[in-house]
């Protein structure tokens, strides 16, 4: 009797999803077969619905892959000794997820299906409280060390940074030549002056 290895399984299953999200950022989930999925991701249709029960499982999952990264970003945020090294990793991070060509396609078919599909809207927010809780957690250090005093608590000072950050997604169209290395630097030296950091690394 075969087993099936379940970290390989899974592994497939997030290698499916790769293969789909060109499709779900240029075409939209209603405009995405599933024989097109399974082309891009080199199997038979019937190989697909081995991992998928259908193409919404396929975009839902793109979630999943989101929430386990972002887990283990902060995870691994938690135990580096410098939480304003940390920060500006998770800093680093957005920006270079905002660069992706997709993600702008991506993220215009998501608040689509937000608005009209009730998980796809709790795994948003769900997604948007796991971003705001890992930046508050790191935020809270920088003030318990003394090197940080944004003047309000630690939640609010995250959505700010947020807000800040969410820069990198909405500013691509009319400034598509920008220079998004010096983008990134600017960002971490306004988020130093919201949280007045004073601390070593502080951006100048």
């Amino acid at each position: 009797m075969r087993t099936v290895d379940p970290e390989r399984h899974r592994q497939r299953r997030m290698e499916i999803v790769g293969a789909a999200l060109e499709l779900f950022a240029t075409q939209g989930l209603a405009g995405t077969t599933t024989a097109e999925i399974a082309r891009a991701a080199g199997i038979s249709s019937g190989a697909l619905f081995h991992y998928f029960p259908s193409k919404r499982a396929v975009f839902l999952a793109m979630f999943e892959a989101d929430r386990e990264e972002w887990d283990e970003a902060f995870a691994a945020a938690r135990v580096r000794s410098d939480p304003w090294a940390a920060l500006e990793e998770v800093v680093d991070r957005v920006a270079a997820e905002a660069a992706h060509p997709l993600m702008a396609g991506l993220i215009v078919e998501v608040l689509a299906q937000a608005h009209r599909d009730p998980e796809v809207a709790g795994l948003v927010e769900a997604g948007d409280r796991r971003m705001l809780d890992g930046v508050a957690e790191l935020v809270d250090r920088l003030c318990r060390e003394g090197t940080a005093d944004p003047g309000m608590p630690a939640a609010t000072a995250a959505r700010w940074v947020l807000t800040l950050t969410d820069a990198f997604h909405t500013r691509g169209y009319p400034e598509p030549d920008r220079d998004r290395a010096a983008e990134t630097a600017t960002a971490k030296r306004l988020i130093a002056r919201a949280l007045r950091y004073d601390g070593p690394g502080s951006p100048a």
